[in-house]
């Protein structure tokens, strides 16, 4: 593990001051998903946005000027371009814990678990966020069961008041509006583009992020309502993971299930009712 305070500030403080935190896979989900608590801590004295990034990155597709660098070279820029992220988003800290994907994967590898848990006992944070459960990337659905289950391990006094997850490899416009958590990010939509525009390995190597996660929140925003004008530019969206760490026995499955039949009913309802 290593890490980067922005402002200097000890880890061990910088922990300690975070209300907010975050777990991401990759270097630049933080940005694609966050941006809503990643917000709410800008510029403010008693809220604190803390992410960490759970694998090293060093695979990533590359193309154009980063066509050639190795695995290693790769890892360094991306590490960089994180780096930068967290400063122009103000976050109390930056934790790298550089796990390979494969070690991510592995359910029965207790590092990955005990790294996160040791994260959460120093920071204590009300607030965490991470990949939302029907996300189709696998590294991303690994890091939020490992994430659960280091929640579901704390003492119940020191778990969060919430856990969100968020979107990246599958928006939630499909859940029922009442089982949508909406992030208004019509505000500071300049440190939004900033946030996902330092990552040009990804962005000038074939990957538009900056453009599709802009899109993406712009639709949501005019697409989130039928029969009323626009409340806000740009929001993204979130599904409340919070049950399972409220209850230890309910499984990431069957509430997702829930949430999936939840929209299958609502589907069937409509289509019975016109027809």
């Amino acid at each position: 593990m290593h890490y980067f305070i922005p402002d200097g500030l000890p880890l061990e403080q910088a922990l300690k001051r975070t209300t907010h935190l975050a777990f991401g896979a990759h270097q630049d989900d933080l940005e694609l998903m966050a941006a809503g608590p990643i917000l709410e801590c800008f510029q403010q004295k008693d809220m604190w946005f803390t992410g960490v990034i759970v694998t090293d990155g060093a695979g990533s597709p590359r193309a154009g000027k980063y066509a050639n660098y190795t695995n290693e070279q790769m890892h360094a820029v991306r590490i960089t371009e994180q780096k930068k992220a967290a400063s122009i988003g103000e976050y109390s800290a930056q934790i790298f814990l550089d796990y390979p994907s494969s070690v991510i994967k592995t359910s029965k590898n207790r590092e990955v678990i005990d790294s996160i848990k040791k994260i959460l006992e120093q920071a204590k944070p009300e607030f965490i966020y991470t990949h939302n459960l029907a996300d189709k990337h696998g590294t991303h659905i690994a890091v939020a069961l490992r994430v659960i289950q280091a929640i579901r391990e704390l003492p119940e006094q020191n778990r969060p008041k919430k856990l969100v997850g968020c979107e990246v490899w599958r928006d939630l416009d499909w859940l029922n509006d009442q089982d949508k958590i909406y992030f208004d990010l019509s505000k500071h939509e300049n440190i939004q583009a900033a946030l996902v525009g330092v990552f040009d390995s990804q962005i000038s190597g074939g990957k538009r992020y900056d453009l599709a996660i802009a899109g993406r929140h712009k639709a949501h925003a005019t697409f989130s309502t039928s029969h009323q004008i626009d409340k806000a530019t740009s929001i993204a969206l979130g599904v409340d993971l919070t049950p399972l760490i409220l209850d230890i026995n309910l499984t990431p499955e069957k509430l997702m299930q829930d949430y999936i039949d939840r929209f299958a009913q609502d589907v069937k309802e409509k289509i019975e009712k016109f027809s």
